[in-house]
């Protein structure tokens, strides 16, 4: 077999990225393969008549992406996967940077002021139950009914029993799938999902099956068509906007995907975190189908980031098994948290601040549809983010480094795909995570990247 090697009539400035890239598509088409040998960093410097700094800035390039492994007394081997994923997102966020790639709502100091009364009036009237007891059943009833006022505002109408108060829709999609897919199971979801479903597929060991999407969201005949073949126990969707499409699924999309899990017995694991903030959409898939679909909503994405608490719907037949693994993975909701969201929900502020998002993401799509004139992206008015395909000839790794060389930060696309079918590169915009000036400087940088305007930075080597 003859050994890939880069082209150097196709490495353009910065060198070291350009490079970089090149290894990084040849690594995903399978030219090289996993575990691969790579040049020395002289001998390839010869090669392609470049300084070996620049190859040793390439490599690391690749480290960093997870995509090759340096052994000390080695060399370098190609790692084509990553034995624990990257996040979107940066994990902490240095200085100079406009961060627009972990997902946010918008967040101004009334926010902090709100949670700062909330706080100070907690500390006053704090229930001795919430504090000192380990009970669940004494801790939430009172919770759970308020849960079912705040459940209606997002179009569904259940009994308190059925509702388990979570830290978080993370927690109550984790519950969710513990609760109906056993181990060796197989579950589906739209072929660009949630980023943290494939990681959870290997921890929990379920299996995981992209299915195809198109611009209503999952498609029902793919659906059938996959539990026709396989064992597939629960499907995961996220039909409201939420998932990195952008996507909000019809009504009658919504009813056919219910007719599909209803012919073939299974469970629905339905992500709504944006509950009410979506107005005229259609009711939730647990309306139509309330005997099979665990229901996860939060306030995080709707109030403030800090009120990490959230509320999962279950029908009675998974109730139990709800229950027992909430116990063993959380024991139980942080209650001093239920208690705020359970007097904002009861007090209307958990309403106030959904319209108050709602009219700051309006002006958040007014700047962008401002700086992206003229490009195709998909977005939903009551989205906290864009999705922006990249043209062919646009690699996301490089795309997104050379976003991030010029101070912006932005979500690979990869990051979110769940199936191996073919593949539009694409990035993921967050538009409530910074402030408005900034986002509009930091949408300005990625549209000039786009039209390939200005060069990209070339750093010292």
């Amino acid at each position: 077999m003859t050994l890939w090697r880069p082209d150097p009539a196709l490495i353009r400035r910065p060198a070291y990225l350009s490079l970089a890239d090149q290894f990084a598509r040849a690594i995903h088409d399978g030219r090289l393969p996993n575990g691969m040998r790579l040049p020395t960093h002289r001998r390839l410097a010869e090669e392609l008549a470049l300084s070996v700094q620049t190859v040793s800035r390439a490599y690391e390039e690749l480290i960093r992406r997870g995509l090759v492994s340096g052994e000390i007394g080695r060399g370098s081997f190609v790692q084509a996967r990553r034995s624990e994923p990257e996040p979107p997102y940066l994990p902490e966020r240095p200085g100079e940077v406009i961060d627009l790639s972990i997902l946010k709502p918008v967040c101004e100091p009334m926010h902090h002021q709100r949670l700062k009364e909330a706080l100070a009036w907690l500390a006053e009237t704090l229930p001795s139950s919430s504090a000192l007891s380990f009970r669940p059943n004494v801790v939430f009833p009172r919770h759970r009914a308020v849960a079912v006022e705040w459940l209606k505002e997002c179009g569904l109408a259940v009994s308190p029993q059925n509702v388990s108060l979570t830290n978080g829709a993370t927690a109550g999609m984790t519950v969710a799938l513990m609760s109906v897919a056993p181990p060796g199971s197989t579950v589906a979801t739209e072929a660009i999902g949630h980023h943290t479903l494939v990681p959870l597929a290997t921890y929990l060991g379920f299996n995981l099956e992209g299915l195809p999407i198109d611009r209503d969201g999952l498609v029902p005949e793919a659906l059938d068509e996959a539990c026709s073949r396989s064992d597939i126990r629960a499907v995961f969707v996220q039909p409201s906007v939420i998932n990195p499409t952008a996507t909000l699924m019809s009504a009658g999309r919504r009813e056919a995907v219910v007719a599909v899990a209803r012919k073939h017995d299974i469970a629905i694991i339905e992500n709504d975190v944006l509950g009410p903030l979506v107005e005229g959409r259609a009711p939730p898939l647990a309306a139509y189908a309330p005997e099979r679909t665990l229901y996860v909503t939060s306030f995080t994405k709707v109030t403030v980031p800090g009120l990490r608490i959230g509320y999962l719907a279950a029908p009675d037949r998974y109730v139990a098994a709800v229950a027992n693994r909430h116990l063993v993975s959380n024991w139980m909701a942080t209650p001093m948290v239920a208690e705020i969201a359970t007097r904002w929900v009861a007090d209307g502020t958990a309403m106030e601040l959904v319209r108050w998002q709602r009219a700051a993401l309006a002006r958040r799509h007014d700047i962008a549809d401002d700086v992206l004139q003229g490009m195709t992206y998909l977005a939903h008015r009551s989205g906290l983010h864009v999705w922006l395909p990249l043209p062919g000839d646009r690699t996301e790794e490089g795309f997104v480094a050379q976003a991030r060389l010029q101070g912006v930060a932005i979500a690979p696309g990869l990051s979110f795909r769940t199936s191996d079918a073919p593949w539009q590169p694409a990035v993921r915009i967050s538009l409530g995570s910074t402030t408005e000036g900034e986002l509009r400087a930091g949408l300005g940088i990625v549209a000039k990247l786009l039209h390939g305007d200005p060069e990209p930075l070339l750093l010292a080597i």
